[in-house]
């Protein structure tokens, strides 16, 4: 079975999808264990097939024995082996985290959950391994059905939050297939290295500069990019924990991640990409500091952390824009610091309401001393949230602050600076509530969240400090070698 790693990532959750409902009908701990099971394959899996890659090189899998670029073909490298180690890591603990959340649902609604888990799950994963643009857009749908559903299950404020998000996923969706149309017009093959070596030819630079035009814009909306980021904050604040803690974690990622393979590994070096490029890093610059001015203003912590990520996002772009090694280095070291951080933080969000019903910042108060392993994994990642040394979060901010020195962009330096002390408003706000001010005898709890939601936020702050630790084999063993030869 090793050798067919690269597709066993992506069938045992699609597989899973369909399986988990009906034993579903048989009994809800049945489904979640093998929902549970199957996520946690997966992840070794991942895990294995990012090691070969990084130890021998690209992986090519031909699906059913076609030849690229007619057939269809799965490439595991260092890029995209490790968003698969990242995505499948972050739905294995947010598969565990609903445990307690579900067991008010019947068996059968817990398996749908689950099924829709594992769907998205082999969405996200399809996208960040195939290497056919047409396929990473089947896969890209199958990852917004699946999100639409998942996030529409925190009542009527999340339903309707849901559809609007539907309403410009599709959108989005269409303009990136209508851009991989063009470039098909222009090149006639939808394979990504084949792409790549035909637009370093005689591709017809209109026909081109379309279409990575609408495949820009609709991965921006997919992004949450500022100021085509409305359909975030109503998304992420009415939906139930488990899906926010893993969407939030992974789907922007993603984007991002497609971003990057069209930016750099497909398109030449020089022309439409550079300015586009450029264009991307202005309105990060603007997003990071926007983000962080909007979520200052929230008194509801689901809601705070929701447009947090979009000045958070805001910092991966400006690097993808920068485009050097450093602020490259800096971008994908920041995906994998803002999901695990971010993840923590809604998680810490939804313990807090199971034990204390609250959403509000202000009913945090004395939360430090009643939910004390939950309030501590908070500052954990609000630390890392401000790029305080010497957490992960501050590692991730200096490589891009060295990027955009380099390419001497001052101004992109200030909105880091400015963007970070202004996180550090917000969250230390919270942390002051919760440690500072007395919570009434009355509303306060008097345990910490049931385990299978207490220990994957436990697990996530360790994660923040692991990540501080061994940042450095991180880039060099893994980062690093996946963007060798790539860059402005």
């Amino acid at each position: 079975m090793t050798r067919h790693l690269p597709i066993l990532i992506v069938v045992l959750p699609l597989a899973g999808a369909v399986v988990v409902p009906v034993a579903g009908l048989l009994s809800g701990r049945l489904a979640r264990g093998l929902s549970l099971g199957l996520l946690l394959f997966t992840h070794l899996f991942a895990l294995g097939a990012l090691r070969v890659a990084l130890q021998a090189g690209p992986w090519r899998y031909e699906l059913g024995g076609w030849a690229p670029p007619w057939g269809i073909e799965y490439v595991i490298d260092g890029l995209g082996g490790g968003m698969a180690v990242l995505i499948s890591f972050m739905g294995l603990l947010t598969g565990v985290y609903a445990g307690p959340s579900l067991r008010q649902r019947s068996g059968l609604q817990a398996a749908v959950f689950h099924a829709l888990h594992l769907l998205l799950t082999a969405g996200l994963l399809g996208i960040v391994v195939t290497g056919d643009a047409f396929n990473l857009y089947v896969f890209l749908e199958i990852s917004a059905l699946a999100a639409y559903a998942l996030l529409s299950g925190g009542g009527d404020r999340a339903a309707v939050a849901a559809f609007r998000y539907l309403l410009v996923g599709t959108i989005a969706a269409s303009f990136y297939l209508l851009g991989i149309g063009y470039l098909y017009a222009a090149t006639g093959t939808l394979n990504m290295a084949d792409l790549a070596a035909r637009l370093g030819g005689s591709a017809p630079p209109a026909i081109v500069a379309t279409a990575v035009a609408l495949v820009v814009v609709g991965l921006a909306i997919k992004t949450a990019l500022f100021p085509l980021h409305g359909w975030l904050p109503d998304a992420y604040a009415y939906a139930p924990t488990p899906a926010v803690s893993f969407i939030s974690a992974s789907m922007s990622k993603v984007g991002v991640y497609v971003l990057l393979r069209f930016l750099f590994f497909i398109l030449p070096a020089e022309g439409v990409a550079d300015r586009v490029l450029d264009l991307l890093s202005l309105t990060a610059a603007i997003a990071v500091v926007a983000g962080s001015v909007m979520a200052l203003a929230q008194s509801d912590l689901r809601r705070m952390l929701a447009y947090s990520s979009i000045g958070q996002m805001g910092y991966i772009v400006m690097g993808l824009g920068l485009g050097n090694a450093a602020a490259l280095v800096g971008a994908l070291l920041h995906v994998v610091n803002h999901a695990v951080m971010k993840s923590c933080l809604f998680m810490v969000s939804g313990n807090v309401q199971h034990r204390a019903g609250t959403w509000a910042i202000a009913g945090y108060a004395g939360m430090g001393r009643r939910l004390p392993l939950t309030m501590a994994a908070f500052v954990v990642a609000s630390l890392s949230m401000i790029g305080l040394p010497p957490t992960g979060g501050f590692f991730s901010k200096w490589y891009l602050v060295l990027g955009a020195l380099e390419r001497g962009a001052w101004p992109y330096v200030l909105a880091i600076v400015t963007s970070s002390l202004l996180t550090a408003v917000y969250m230390f706000r919270v942390i002051e509530v919760a440690y500072l001010r007395p919570a009434k005898p009355e509303d306060a709890p008097r345990a910490e969240a049931p385990p299978a939601m207490l220990a994957p936020t436990l697990v996530l702050a360790l994660g923040v400090v692991a990540l501080a630790v061994f940042n450095q084999s991180l880039v060099e063993g893994v980062l690093r070698p996946a963007l060798a030869g790539v860059g402005r």
